[in-house]
């Protein structure tokens, strides 16, 4: 099989695609043609390399994936060639595309209990928009209690788990405030439910999120940029707001000041990955049309290095999928 290979840690320069050998399917496994991976800031960080996380090079990151099962393994039950799936990348052997070899390749090897049936509405570009980003969004929902009528504060809001709470906000009956850069972001967001769209690179995103919640503060906030974006979104809470954090993709040790939470009585939950569950509902919301993920570019897997560079310079609005089949946006 051909697939997009990381050869050493570092620059973008070190991605190849190119030949690698066929994975071997174990008694509870299956064998996925793959037609589509989203990409996710997670596998810049396994290109780059993270701190205190080594990874076996080469390697094959991608834990997005959608595409058929071409093999099953001998103990494989409920499931058969042909199935259309996405997949839970959260496996008893490690994170798919972070611990174990991924799925920007054409084919990849998947425990079955870690699979979710496509409805068949659903086309292959759109399913592999979903799994990290709307479970991660979901289980952020659960941990931070959103309910109807709160008024949530969505700091990255344009990556793929920003766009997914957008809409998930709204679909909770939350008044939304997004946050992005770039005034070229501002509409589409808007277009997929946001109420407010600040700008941080025109305003100080803390001072007009203060202002739109009427000066009373904003009860929830989703945070996973983490670095400069972590005093001011303290500032921005209303009193005994709840602030969710699930990452920290502009920075993991930022500066802080705790007057803030205790004054205010804040709580800071963390949110650490997601389940099967969070994934097939994640499928089922998307698929019965009550939210859509937002794809931004759909690049073949011959230009890994340019999708790595539209993440690594928050140059998309949504998702970046590689397609490695030219039937995947057909249902």
């Amino acid at each position: 099989m051909k697939a997009v290979v990381i050869e050493k840690q570092g620059s973008t320069e070190n991605l190849a695609y190119r030949e690698w050998p066929d994975p071997e399917v174990r008694p509870g496994d299956v064998l996925i043609k793959v037609k589509a991976v989203g990409l996710n800031h997670l596998d810049v960080f396994v290109r780059r390399g993270m701190p205190g996380f080594p990874v076996p090079m080469p390697f094959i990151s991608g834990g997005d994936i959608s595409g058929d099962i071409i093999k099953l393994g001998a103990e494989v039950e409920g499931w058969k060639v042909g199935d259309r799936v996405a997949v839970n990348p959260m496996t008893p052997d490690g994170m798919v595309g972070e611990e174990v070899q991924g799925g920007m390749a054409e084919l990849v090897r998947i425990p079955s209990i870690r699979l979710v049936r496509l409805p068949d509405s659903m086309d292959y570009i759109t399913a592999a928009a979903v799994p990290i980003n709307f479970a991660t969004a979901l289980r952020m929902f659960r941990i931070g209690q959103v309910i109807k009528g709160d008024t949530m504060l969505i700091i990255g809001a344009s990556g793929g788990v920003g766009t997914a709470a957008i809409q998930l906000g709204k679909h909770a009956g939350a008044t939304v405030i997004a946050v992005t850069r770039g005034a070229e972001k501002v509409e589409p967001l808007k277009k997929i439910g946001a109420d407010h769209v600040i700008d941080m690179l025109k305003e100080d995103f803390s001072a007009a999120a203060w202002k739109l919640s009427g000066k009373k503060g904003v009860s929830v906030v989703f945070n996973y940029t983490g670095g400069e974006t972590w005093v001011p979104s303290l500032r921005a809470m209303a009193k005994r707001a709840r602030l969710v954090t699930c990452g920290a993709t502009a920075g993991f040790d930022p500066k802080t000041d705790i007057r803030y939470i205790w004054t205010r009585e804040l709580q800071i939950l963390g949110s650490n990955g997601y389940t099967q569950d969070d994934v097939e509902e994640a499928i089922r919301l998307v698929g019965s049309g009550g939210v859509r993920p937002l794809v931004d570019k759909v690049l073949p897997p011959q230009e890994a290095a340019t999708a790595h560079r539209l993440l690594e310079e928050r140059a998309v609005t949504g998702k970046v999928i590689l397609n490695f089949d030219s039937e995947a946006g057909r249902p």
